[in-house]
């Protein structure tokens, strides 16, 4: 257990101590104090946001609906003292950052007991073993705690997991996502790499697959090899079982690699994470780029592993523009000075929910986000 984070907390018969997991790299905290059934979710809230957690030793589904009423403490409006609403985008979506980060902190200080063989010892506490297997690997043994929030979403995961999503532009065939692997529920970008011509149908690397759903269209557009690269194991275990499940297999090679694999290609495709700011988790690497690192890598080396006359294709939103993150003038000058030059571009808008709410926080960039698939070139000087 010394390999390992731990947990400790005052027991009836001494001081406890197990593994901490926490897939979202959050510290375990120093004051944990038993809580059950008769805790209220006054004192719940009080003593998360004082920094103390609890170990619910009551009823599962009394746990859950104490979240809930955490979370709804959480949500409520400050009467005094609160503060201007934002004056930019920019603004809002510090605002709004920091708030999801406080909202996570207090709401993970609920924490629940797993046993070595991931039983969840609890009244009416859902069967949630092959959850933490898909998520943690195979049983160890060891007893261990994590955040109910956090197994929640393990729970969650499972599910998409085992239903999937339908892809339209896969005529309605479902990709099944792994825990901690995005989830192409934004399937708008699948659809301009379905319509936009392709330059051939020989060879496409695909950067970055996640699930595989990108490698998985390209096949079905019939490109007769496909190499996919990703360098986190549970995308690559993810891609490959997708594109077996899809008849794709045997076109597709999933490879590790951190972006480009080896040789050079007619066509390559990348849809890197869209914002430029820093992750709050190891898990946000999908929705976060700090300093556009992975755009900047995708850019730099895309001239030395493109075919003469081939095509990067490049995925991205122009979501953090809107919320002054990044300019165009400054993805142009990325372009330029890796070599390339921009020989068309496909528009979509966004589909989702959020897009046309305006309650929400980020509203105004969301409205007016569209998502375009780059089509570059290496320039001739």
């Amino acid at each position: 257990m010394t390999d390992f984070p731990t947990l400790s907390w005052p027991d009836t018969d001494g001081p406890r101590t197990v593994r901490w997991r926490s897939e979202a790299g959050v510290p375990a905290p120093k004051r944990v104090v038993i809580a059950d059934d008769t805790t209220t979710a006054d004192a719940a809230y009080r003593l998360a946001c004082e920094g103390t957690a609890l170990l619910w030793r009551g009823d599962f589904q009394n746990a859950r609906q104490l979240l809930q009423a955490m979370a709804r403490r959480a949500e409520r409006k400050p009467k005094k003292g609160a503060p201007k609403p934002p004056a930019t985008p920019l603004e809002a979506f510090h605002q709004h950052r920091q708030a999801q980060a406080q909202r996570a902190r207090t709401l993970g200080m609920v924490l629940l007991p797993i046993e070595g063989d991931y039983e969840i010892a609890l009244r009416r506490a859902p069967d949630a073993k092959l959850a933490c297997e898909e998520a943690w690997g195979p049983s160890t043994g060891e007893p261990s705690a994590v955040s109910l929030r956090e197994l929640l979403g393990l729970i969650g995961a499972h599910e998409w997991r085992k239903k999937g999503v339908p892809i339209p532009a896969l005529g309605g065939a479902h990709v099944h996502p792994y825990y901690g692997v995005f989830s192409p529920v934004r399937g708008e970008y699948l659809d301009l790499i379905a319509r936009v011509p392709l330059p051939s149908q020989e060879k496409a690397f695909d950067i970055g697959t996640g699930t595989g759903v990108i490698a998985a269209v390209l096949a079905a557009r019939g490109v007769k090899q496909v190499v996919a690269t990703d360098q986190d194991a549970r995308a690559l275990a993810c891609a490959r079982e997708n594109l077996d499940r899809l008849g794709y297999g045997e076109r597709v090679e999933v490879v590790e690699a951190d972006l480009f694999p080896a040789g050079r290609a007619p066509l390559v495709v990348c849809n890197p994470p869209w914002v430029p700011a820093r992750p709050a988790s190891p898990i946000e690497y999908a929705v976060f780029d700090p300093d556009s690192r992975m755009l900047r890598g995708f850019l730099g080396g895309l001239k030395d592993h493109l075919e003469p006359g081939g095509e990067g294709w490049l995925i991205l939103s122009d979501f953090a523009e809107h919320l002054g993150l990044r300019t165009r003038e400054a993805l142009v000058e990325m372009i330029v000075e890796a070599g390339l030059e921009v020989a068309g571009r496909e528009d979509i808008r966004p589909r989702h929910p959020k897009a046309s709410d305006p309650t929400d926080p980020l509203y105004r960039a969301r409205a007016a986000e569209m998502t375009s698939l780059w089509r570059l070139k290496v320039r001739k000087d």
